[in-house]
């Protein structure tokens, strides 16, 4: 597969997992987190006899899920380990397909937990001889409410099996899991919060009204293979799709709305560079592995620091460059200065074009209340106690 020397991480979490040793691993995206798990424990795998049901992955998207699915194939493609993804929103050809491998025994099961629990429930899936345990993306399940289904998964689990944790913050919520789950388990950290060196990141300062006219002036300005646009919300997400489809770009919304397949069919499209441009939320950071990646560009400053990583994590992967720009408006300066003291450097600010019109002022951060001193007080007026009248019943508060 090309790989010839092993990532920080993977340097440090192999010879651990190998040794059967729960752990903590904090690392981001891009960092060679996937082949840092999956090689020794496939490597464990071919030398263990009964390997029914021997290693669960959870993660938190169906798009991860996949993209697991596919480092295992491509990486046992010389051995005979089988793997079986499992996630909600297919049809039910795959959901037979899914209960007839269960039932055979697969060696390794990628999956989501909420499709998960309800195989578990019926009866249908046995983990009681398992291995491994594996949480990818620990903090983002965590994000999205998943405790209470990993903590009902883990019911069904032996009390004796390795766990690993994979996670690229580390906040007291994945350490109160992490307490809950692994014995004795060892730590590891590999560069938390820090962009890789070969991203470009850049900046401008602009009005809302700019945003649309000033990515359609860089995209055809310069030749970029692979563009990834980040937005806030579902909603904007779609619109924009709709904006740039418009303004003759190649582009598709990726959102939770879209059917599975239809999913699979966008995610193929954009690998494949046959669409160009792929807009989506903060889920699709967490969920996509795309070689090629040239421009990622922020249409809204996450609200998490920690977001913004991943998000421009998806380009300048395996040591390449790539460029990232954000988009920033007067209510998100805050959020930026904080993305900024989170990755301790200042990002470089790009000139606006002058027919774009005049940016905010740089120094002037928009105050979501008006100043007191600028409101005049509302007079009060005293009114007299109406009467009670009788039959009638109290207002509710």
């Amino acid at each position: 597969m090309g790989f010839r020397n092993a990532t920080p991480i993977q340097q440090e979490a192999i010879p651990l997992i190998l040794a059967k040793k729960d752990l903590i691993a904090c690392a981001q995206t891009g960092t060679g987190k996937t082949g840092a798990y999956l090689l020794p424990i496939m490597n464990m795998i071919s030398q263990t006899e009964d390997r029914h049901n021997n290693t669960l992955i959870l993660a938190p998207t169906r798009e991860l899920a996949q993209q697991i699915d596919l480092q295992v194939e491509a990486l046992s493609y010389f051995t005979n380990i089988s793997s079986l993804t499992v996630y909600g929103g297919g049809d039910g050809i795959a959901y037979e397909q899914q209960k007839r491998s269960m039932r055979e025994g697969v060696d390794i099961i990628i999956a989501t937990p909420g499709r998960l629990i309800s195989h578990l429930s019926s009866g249908l899936l046995k983990l009681d001889q398992l291995q491994h345990l594996v949480l990818d993306e620990a903090d983002r399940m965590l994000d999205m409410g998943f405790y209470d289904d990993i903590m009902r998964i883990v019911s069904f689990l032996p009390a004796v099996r390795q766990t690993v944790l994979f996670s690229a913050t580390m906040p007291p919520k994945i350490r109160k899991l992490a307490g809950s789950l692994l014995q004795n388990p060892e730590q590891i950290s590999i560069a938390i919060s820090k962009p890789a060196a070969g991203i470009n990141q850049q900046a401008y300062i602009v009005h809302d009204s700019q945003k649309v006219k000033l990515l359609t002036e860089l995209m055809k300005n310069v030749e970029y293979p692979s563009i990834l646009i980040f937005a806030s919300t579902k909603e904007k997400v779609k619109n924009l799709g709709k904006v740039f489809r418009g303004l003759g770009f190649k582009a598709e919304a990726f959102h939770s709305d879209l059917g599975q397949k239809e999913r699979e069919a966008i995610l193929s499209e954009f690998k494949n560079k046959r669409v160009p441009v792929l807009i989506g939320t903060d889920v699709l950071s967490r969920g996509i592995d795309v070689e090629g990646i040239s421009l990622v560009i922020n249409f809204d400053v996450p609200h998490d620091p920690e977001d913004y990583i991943h998000r421009i994590g998806r380009t300048a992967r395996a040591a390449t460059t790539g460029t990232a720009i954000t988009l920033v408006n007067d209510k998100d300066k805050r959020k930026f200065a904080n993305i900024e003291k989170l990755i301790d450097r200042k990002i470089d600010r790009m000139p606006l074009p002058e027919h774009l019109g005049e940016a905010p002022v740089e120094g002037a951060v928009t105050s979501e209340r008006p100043e007191r001193t600028e409101q005049k007080k509302p007079q009060r007026k005293f009114w007299k106690k109406k009467p009670k009248v009788a039959g009638t019943a109290p207002k509710s508060e």
